[in-house]
């Protein structure tokens, strides 16, 4: 059997012990006294993340590489694999303000034993290896967040740096000069380079796996998001004088769209997905008619034709049912559905098969890094169980046998995509 063909039918196992204690140590970084983790970009608790898993890598043979925006990447080469497009697998170490110990970290150490697993095991290789750690992917500390993946796939100006500031008033320039200072011995590649595959391991953050029993998810894409910014516009009056005939209340007006949109949303296959995340009222005065209300809309479905159907629906509903007020609404954000490359969904469900662990097939109904590296090479991603779907909660948490198993099909599905 050639070199290739031994690596396309590789079965690779990780060692379960170690990737927990990895990602054990690892939470220890940033952690709240409630259990959770404050390690957000670009704060010296991601740098320090950042040391200590460039330094597992450094003591399995693997070299350590950033780039102008800060991601990391952890690289193997075999020998005769120089200068061909690596297989990559990664996610993000940075978390929200109040977040968990495994929502991108999974993906990154998941990443790291199945690097080494297939190194201890000889696997034969066509292709290098690497382990990536994009910045920023949360979107907690800087706006837009997945920033790292969106510049590397070219959708992020990092000119923009001086004019972004963070939620501590850092510019966002500043912020990532620290942060790479603070790991000097960390030299710089250019980027972008091409990717012949990547795969990012990932919690669910929902429910689906947990209540069907299942160990793996086969994720075929990720769900379109469109935001919308709705302005309801009354008209203020003193609450004890004016009489109800003659009021142009913001607040009833808002509150009728709001349940007039829930129920024109209402998708008896429960794929849609229709959120009002934010209720500003205007002038906020217990004892005045609220003159303006401003409220947010997250949608999201696989198809943008059913996008394109939600907006339309939005847009005819906040014109036709907000009298005696008016409403404007306005698109704030829009990312496209994006289908993860066949050739990697088919590595990933062939090695969940191989190794004998029950999986399905799904969208993702979250943003991940992955999602902007499928717009410029094969990408895909394993989703693994978690608590009750539960995710951005220091609750957050999932069974160590279905963190081993995902992590079994991320060594599996690297190795043979990297035998391509």
């Amino acid at each position: 059997m050639s070199q290739p063909d031994a690596a396309a039918a590789a079965i690779v196992e990780i060692d379960g012990s170690r990737l927990i204690d990895r990602l054990r140590r690892l939470a220890a970084i940033g952690a709240r006294p409630d259990g959770g983790l404050n390690r957000q970009a670009f704060t010296p608790e991601e740098g320090e993340a950042r040391r200590l898993v460039a330094n597992w890598a450094r003591d399995i043979g693997m070299t350590a590489e950033t780039d102008a925006i800060g991601n990391l990447y952890l690289r193997y080469v075999p020998d005769g694999t120089d200068g061909q497009a690596p297989v990559l697998g990664g996610s993000h170490l940075d978390t929200q303000p109040a977040g968990g110990w495994l929502d991108g970290a999974y993906g990154v150490i998941a990443a790291l034993e199945a690097v080494q697993a297939i190194a201890e095991q000889g696997v034969p290789l066509a292709r290098p290896l690497e382990v990536v750690a994009w910045v920023n992917e949360e979107g907690s500390r800087f706006q837009p967040g997945v920033m790292g993946s969106a510049w590397f796939a070219g959708h992020f100006d990092l000119a923009r740096a001086p004019q972004i500031e963070g939620s501590d008033g850092e510019a966002l320039d500043h912020a990532i000069v620290g942060y790479k200072a603070a790991t000097p011995d960390i030299e710089e590649r250019e980027t972008p380079f091409p990717i012949a595959g990547l795969i990012e391991a990932h919690i669910e953050q929902g429910p689906i796996l947990e209540r069907e029993g299942l160990k793996v998810g086969v994720v075929e894409g990720v769900q379109g998001i469109r935001w919308f910014r709705v302005e309801v516009l009354g008209e203020a009056a003193h609450a004890g004088t004016t009489p109800l005939g003659a009021r142009r209340d913001a607040v009833l007006a808002a509150t009728r769209l709001v349940q007039a949109l829930s129920a024109a949303m209402a998708d008896p296959a429960d794929v849609l997905r229709f959120t009002v995340g934010r209720f500003v009222v205007s002038p906020g005065s217990p004892n005045t008619v609220a003159d303006k209300v401003t409220f947010t809309i997250d949608m999201r479905h696989p198809d943008p034709h059913e996008l394109d159907k939600g907006e339309a629906t939005i847009r005819e509903i906040c014109a036709g049912q907000a009298a005696p007020c008016t409403a404007e609404v306005t698109v704030t954000e829009t990312l496209s559905p994006v289908a993860f490359d066949e050739r990697v969904v088919a590595a990933v469900a062939g090695a969940a098969e191989a190794l004998g662990i029950a999986a399905r097939r799904m969208a993702s109904g979250a943003g991940h890094d992955a999602a902007n590296i499928a717009r410029v090479a094969p990408a895909g991603m394993i989703f693994v169980p978690c608590h009750g779907g539960v995710s951005h909660h220091p609750a957050e948490n999932a069974d160590e046998a279905d963190l081993i198993a995902g992590a079994h099909v991320v060594a599996t599905a690297m190795a043979r995509l990297a035998a391509r």
